[in-house]
């Protein structure tokens, strides 16, 4: 008998899908699970950022602060196989190198090798990531990254709502086409953003400017959609991840905006 996708095997799936930790090993959720795998992915950022900023936090009390930095940037970057890094990098490519041509800027993205775009645009990411992290100082860091890793999530995730997927002539050939959400779903997927962020706001109003938390990865989002809806009329897993890596970067930049 079939096993259900029930919401074990959907948030089973998630874990697998955008980490590099043998959760498979454990279980292997149904294949049809996969494609809800988006609805759970701010659920996924709890485990990412907790490490993360657990990383940051304890290194920096054996280490230099920038050394500490780095190694909880690059802690992530192998807790997720660098998968949103390799779309950002793959965004900036096609993005970058494709004009207004869209068939040109889908080929550039899927081509595996990386361009002038994209090396450029990584090192400034990884840059502005290590610049914010730096000025906030570790406890401030820890606590950012435990909020807006979901939050940018969440947000990230609403492109699957927004815009159909690009490359339409491959979806039968495609491996995992994220489905649309329905009101549960969408209900679930704000919990799992809005809470953490709710909660760092509360505790933490003092010393940030919440509205323009808020305001910032918001305006970043829809400048992003509007890129992707003029160029491509559609949305890539390539611009899933760019856009929760900018989106996210815009956060701790409105942090840092006000200390």
């Amino acid at each position: 008998m079939q096993e259900s996708p029930n919401i074990f095997n959907r948030i089973w799936a998630a874990f697998i899908f955008f980490t590099r930790l043998p959760f498979w090993r454990v279980h292997q959720p149904p294949r049809e699970c996969y494609t809800s795998v988006v609805e759970y992915w701010p659920l996924v950022g709890w485990l990412t950022a907790g490490i993360m900023a657990g990383t940051l936090f304890l290194g920096s009390h054996l280490l230099p602060y920038p050394i500490a930095v780095l190694l909880a940037i690059a802690t992530r970057m192998l807790l997720t196989g660098a998968l949103h890094e390799d779309g950002l990098a793959d965004f900036f490519d096609g993005f970058g190198g494709g004009g207004s041509d869209r068939q040109r800027i889908l080929d550039i993205m899927k081509d595996s090798h990386i361009g002038t775009y994209g090396v450029l645009g990584v090192v400034l990411y990884v840059a502005l990531l290590f610049f914010t992290l730096l000025s906030m100082g570790p406890l401030l860091a820890t606590f950012t990254i435990l909020a807006v890793d979901p939050f940018a999530k969440m947000l990230s995730a609403q492109l699957v709502m927004m815009l159909p997927y690009a490359r339409t002539e491959e979806t039968s050939k495609a491996h995992n086409i994220y489905r649309r959400m329905n009101t549960k779903a969408g209900i679930l997927l704000a919990l799992q953003g809005l809470l953490p962020i709710g909660i760092y706001s509360y505790f933490l109003h003092p010393l940030i400017d919440w509205q323009l938390l808020v305001f910032l990865p918001c305006l970043t989002m829809y400048f992003l959609y509007r890129l992707m809806w003029s160029r491509l009329r559609g949305y890539t897993g390539d611009c899933c991840g760019a856009m929760f890596l900018l989106v996210e970067l815009s956060a701790y930049l409105a942090v840092i905006i006000r200390i």
